[in-house]
């Protein structure tokens, strides 16, 4: 069956045992030609990790976890085909760049589908997915920050339902001034 036929997979959280599959999606993604603009990671880095961080990487995000769920397109033949995670953010703490979250909220991050799949559905039924999750915990927004430049990423945001919130947060590791931009989607 051909990879562009939608519906040929299965979208689901993951389990805590399937940490070798969630390393070799996670460093398939950070080869990804855009991996500098969206991911805060290298391949280089992330390679020389110890089998403990993903296990336990994958463990914080797997099936039954409360704070972040890591959910993904299983395609036939049990490959993955592409993922996003989903971190709760709760109302009365400060994220990661330091501003306070005023409501609880999810925060995207990791998204990646493979190249063959890119275009499919395959990154709308994903978000759907993390969305149904978020808004099954209550949160009442859910958010993702993008590189100006990624417009790939962007594009598909969009798709999927998210729209610029008109707020910036400084770029990590970039120049004074560099900023991201925050896409947001209410419940």
């Amino acid at each position: 069956m051909s990879a562009s036929v939608p519906g040929d997979y299965v979208i689901r959280s993951i389990r805590a045992d399937e940490w070798p599959a969630v390393k070799e999606l996670r460093l398939r993604a950070l080869r990804d030609p855009l991996a500098h603009l969206a991911f805060l990671e290298t391949y280089d880095d992330a390679v020389g990790r110890p089998d403990s961080y993903w296990q336990e990487r994958t463990a914080k995000a797997a099936e039954g976890a409360v704070g972040a769920q890591q959910i993904v397109a299983e395609g036939p033949e049990g490959l993955w085909l592409g993922t996003l995670t989903v971190l709760v953010e709760e109302a009365g703490t400060t994220d990661w760049a330091g501003f306070p979250v005023e409501r609880g909220q999810g925060h995207v991050v990791g998204v990646f589908v493979r190249r063959e799949w890119r275009g499919s559905g395959l990154t709308k039924a994903l978000f759907d997915a993390g969305l149904e999750w978020s808004w099954a915990r209550g949160l009442e927004r859910v958010r993702l920050i993008v590189h100006p430049d990624n417009g790939r990423a962007q594009a598909a945001y969009r798709k999927a339902g998210f729209a610029p919130s008109g707020r910036t947060v400084p770029l990590e590791g970039g120049e004074p001034g560099e900023v991201e931009l925050e896409f947001a989607v209410e419940r």
